[in-house]
């Protein structure tokens, strides 16, 4: 192969590509290596290597490129000779070679291949959805529990809202720093860990005995919590093509809403349990779960994007592979998507926006259609029923464990209104979905209002049914689109930020929710649901008249979708 050849730009230095031979790589340095062992050493383009290539390479970082000879890169508009460079030079073997990069590339490539993989993947990373759902819920019914009340001392009002809504408060800062340990450390450990917090936590709520040892518990699992609802939405919209993100993104909310469905029949079950262990139980099972997605974590791939971010090529090449192609690397698609994620990325990187602050004046548009979806998604009132359900229910006229029960049939009902998203989001789009969901839920609070207001003799029946139909609107609306819209519409490089700014901005209006909910209905009574509706019709109009319907667009090409243009 002629030297003048140029090879492979995986970030801003020049690299080499080397074939391994068969026999065991010696421990001695490459200088001093005999003759017999030195391995001969040729360039090889990045995406015309196979499968059985890719198991006998390494990657040497090498000299470090002329300012102009990069720019060249970036500008050349053949998108195979983008991905080119000097030709290589001698120079110090990187961390990346030899048998650790081999162990990198044998961790990112397992047994499942293509939708297999990308559908089991999404389903593993869901359980992280279904905790905070999980937590949402328990909750809304242990707080009427006679065993609760008696083991805290009938806490008040304002107590019980602190209480329930202190893990947003956890949630909130870690949100805002997530960004930064996602980009660090991994898409895939950032889920790890936020696993395993949400655990210690649990472990310390299902152990409490009092309401010191309880908040404490629940500020931890919100720090969970917050790693969690950031991340996973982040990484399911990473691994996803643009054709089935939406799709991917509401079977997600899915896991989310069955976690809340769950915890609400398990603390009707445990009802019936006439000692401590009716609310026990209940917060012990979110410990179990916690675990499980702890140990998916050392199974699921890291994301692609993130992988040729820190210039980890071949193993974001065969991750590409592995979910698009059915682990054909050389395959055409696999090459295409790696060059426009990679040309994105050195695009940007070249480009230096990394502060919070450019957020707000390189992607104005973009920042607050993220931030104001998810804020709208709790004003819109969900959560006045996700949190205190059964307290609802009972100032409607149902009592004790009849109010636990209407609320598990509601969950019921709710679980099934997220099924039609996952058909419609990719056909229908977002926009019109939001739409008709912002103006039927705030019909619905609007109606809860009036006959509670009235207080008839069928006002319990009516009540049930207006807060099935607002929830059933939220479920599949402003329910699961808001959460795919951070990852979706941020560039890469503020992907993590962007995420973690809008996750925060949920977690405070959550809290604020979670706080003055139980306050409210108490003083003010059935008027608290005129402020929800009021809401919900102000999301549908901001929806027709500021979001850009993004179905079917890469994450690459959002800049013209936007119109906006980096500076």
């Amino acid at each position: 192969m002629p030297s003048s050849k140029q090879y492979l730009p995986l970030n801003d230095r020049s690299w080499r590509i080397e074939a391994r031979s068969t026999v065991e790589p010696s421990t001695e340095p490459v200088g001093q290596r005999s003759d017999e062992m030195q391995m001969e050493t040729q360039a090889i383009e990045l995406t015309s290597l196979d499968s059985a290539q890719l198991s006998r390479v390494s990657v040497h970082k090498t000299s470090q490129l002329e300012e102009d000879d990069f720019d060249s890169v970036l500008n050349d508009t053949d998108p195979e000779e983008r991905l080119l460079t000097q030709d290589p030079v001698n120079g110090n073997m990187s961390t990346n070679g030899g048998s650790n990069f081999n162990e990198n590339l044998l961790e990112s490539r397992g047994k499942l291949k293509g939708q297999l993989l990308l559908y089991f993947t999404s389903f593993l990373v869901s359980l992280g959805v279904f905790l905070f759902g999980y937590d949402q819920g328990v909750m809304s019914g242990i707080i009427t529990g006679k065993y609760f009340k008696q083991q805290f001392n009938n806490p008040s009002s304002a107590m019980i809202g602190t209480t329930v809504a202190i893990l947003e408060i956890g949630a909130f800062f870690s949100s805002l720093t997530v960004g930064r340990v996602g980009d660090i450390i991994g898409r895939r450990r950032t889920i790890r860990y936020g696993a395993f917090i949400f655990v210690v936590g649990g472990l310390l709520q299902t152990a409490a005995s009092n309401l010191k040892v309880l908040i404490a518990g629940r500020i931890i699992s919100g720090i969970g919590v917050g790693l969690l609802s950031t991340i996973v939405p982040m990484y399911q919209a990473e691994i996803s093509p643009s054709h089935n993100r939406g799709k991917l993104a509401c079977a997600q909310f899915t896991g989310n809403i069955f976690g809340y469905a769950s915890s609400i029949w398990v603390d009707y079950g445990c009802s019936f349990i006439e000692n401590n262990l009716s609310w026990r139980i209940p917060l012990f099972i979110q410990c179990v779960i916690g675990s499980l997605l702890a140990g998916g974590s050392y199974i699921i791939v890291e994301t692609p994007r993130w992988l040729l971010h820190k210039d980890r090529d071949i193993e974001g090449l065969v991750v590409i592979a592995d979910l698009y192609t059915n682990g054909e690397t050389d395959h055409h698609r696999a090459r295409k998507e790696f060059d426009s994620i990679k040309s994105s990325i050195l695009e940007a990187r070249a480009i230096g926006e990394k502060r919070y602050i450019d957020l707000f004046t390189v992607y104005p548009k973009r920042l607050f259609m993220a931030t104001s979806a998810l804020a709208f998604a709790q004003f819109n009132g969900i959560n006045i029923i996700s949190y205190y359900a059964p307290l609802v229910f009972e100032q409607a006229g149902w009592i004790g464990r009849e109010a636990v029960l209407m609320t598990g049939l509601n969950a019921i009902i709710y679980i099934l209104s997220t099924l039609p998203p996952w058909l419609l989001i990719d056909r229908w789009g977002r926009k019109p979905i939001l739409i008709c969901g912002g103006i039927t839920m705030g019909l619905s609070m609007l109606l809860v209002s009036i006959f509670m207001g009235l207080n008839l003799k069928n006002t319990p029946q009516l009540v049930v049914i207006f807060i099935i139909t607002a929830n059933s609107s939220f479920a599949y609306s402003w329910g699961p689109i808001p959460w795919l819209f951070p990852s979706e519409i941020l560039p890469l490089t503020f992907r993590s930020k962007g995420a973690s700014l809008a996750t925060a901005t949920n977690w405070l209006a959550n809290f604020i929710v979670g706080e003055f909910s139980p306050i409210l209905l108490e003083k003010i009574t059935w008027r608290v649901y005129l402020i929800h509706a009021t809401f919900c019709f102000t999301s549908a109009l901001v929806a027709y008249l500021v979001y850009p319907e993004t179905r079917g667009v890469d994450l690459e090409d959002m800049d013209r979708l936007f119109d906006e243009k980096r500076k």
